[in-house]
């Protein structure tokens, strides 16, 4: 798979070379792994519209969705190497790439509520988070929300009893691995693009993600159970290859940039309502049995999850989580 990215960088490079280069558009590659018709997959459409827009034409944007270009543990290593220039991957993806301190926002109840979440992103621990991703030649752009995950299962998972010997798909996380273990689980990894057919062959029994990615994937056409515990977050970081990125004209640059701002206020204004309408059609669909999650179900979710925070402190870093839950649980006035 290596020389097939490598074979691919080379190609994107000679592409720029010759007489008609600097006449050519900049073409941008923006690769990612879920269907367009999602809050992520929206975004990189109004950022592919507002680039070309804001260029003039001087830019192209490719947007190459549903993994059409490269899974899940893929797609970074192809932006290191510049077979794309665009990514906008899991904030848990980092995590393998060496930079640990992203599975903070993994941890299970870290975030309570979409306000925390842009106090977190916004300030300074989101933007020093980014700037750890520049010695992997990666430039952190912005952050794209998703929203809150629920669980599926063709099973009911209501009580923690129930997770017991169930295999979940996860993405690849410690974090993740230890949440799943703390509930009696057993965390299988998992490229997203393969997860309808393992639930549908039963390779694996269930999973957590966000109701529009269910939806999308039509996970609840082979779940018949889902429940609405919003226990972790996933969201997503714009990246560019920094080499490219630094490389661009000075005045493109500030036009992408443009563009990018107004794409993540975009893409953030309706992950909420994505997910919502995604609960409403998958309900309407009548295949799966939804369940809200009462106050007590989720005492005791919590109470099990607990040691997690602990466990991975070391690997995320304890003065990290002090602060991450700080400013997440800030009162604004």
């Amino acid at each position: 798979m290596k020389k097939l990215i490598l074979a691919a960088a080379s190609i994107a490079a000679l592409a720029l070379v010759g007489p008609a280069a600097a006449q050519s558009p900049i073409v941008i590659k923006f690769s990612h792994v879920v269907a367009p018709n999602t809050p992520k997959g929206q975004g990189a459409e109004k950022f592919k519209e507002l680039a070309e827009k804001y260029t003039n034409g001087k830019v192209k944007v490719e947007v190459y969705p549903n993994s059409q270009l490269y899974k899940d543990k893929e797609e970074v290593e192809a932006l290191q190497l510049g077979a794309v220039q665009m990514l906008a991957p899991s904030l848990a993806k980092f995590g393998p790439l060496g930079v640990k301190e992203f599975e903070v926002f993994d941890l299970p109840y870290i975030l309570p509520d979409k306000a925390a979440l842009g106090r977190v992103t916004k300030g300074p621990i989101g933007q020093s988070l980014l700037a750890k991703l520049e010695p992997k030649g990666i430039k952190g752009l912005a952050y794209w929300d998703n929203g809150f995950k629920i669980m599926t299962a063709n099973k009911p998972l209501i009580h923690v009893a129930d997770f017991q010997g169930q295999k979940m798909r996860i993405q690849s996380s410690k974090v993740l691995e230890a949440q799943f273990r703390a509930l009696g689980a057993i965390p299988q990894v998992l490229a997203f693009s393969e997860v309808y057919q393992a639930m549908q062959t039963g390779v694996v029994d269930g999973n957590e993600n966000t109701p529009s990615n269910c939806y999308t994937q039509k996970m609840h056409e082979v779940q018949k159970y889902m429940t609405i515990s919003n226990h972790g977050y996933i969201g997503y970081a714009v990246i560019v290859n920094k080499k490219f990125w630094d490389g661009l004209p000075a005045d493109v640059r500030t036009q992408l940039d443009k563009a990018m701002a107004e794409a993540t206020d975009f893409a953030n204004s309706i992950s909420q309502k994505e997910n919502d309408d995604a609960i409403v059609a998958m309900k309407k669909a009548g295949k799966t049995e939804f369940h809200d999650q009462t106050p007590a179900e989720k005492a005791e979710w919590m109470k099990a999850l607990e040691p997690v925070t602990n466990e991975m402190a070391s690997r995320v870093g304890k003065d990290l989580i002090a602060a991450f839950r700080k400013e997440a649980n800030a009162k604004t006035n």
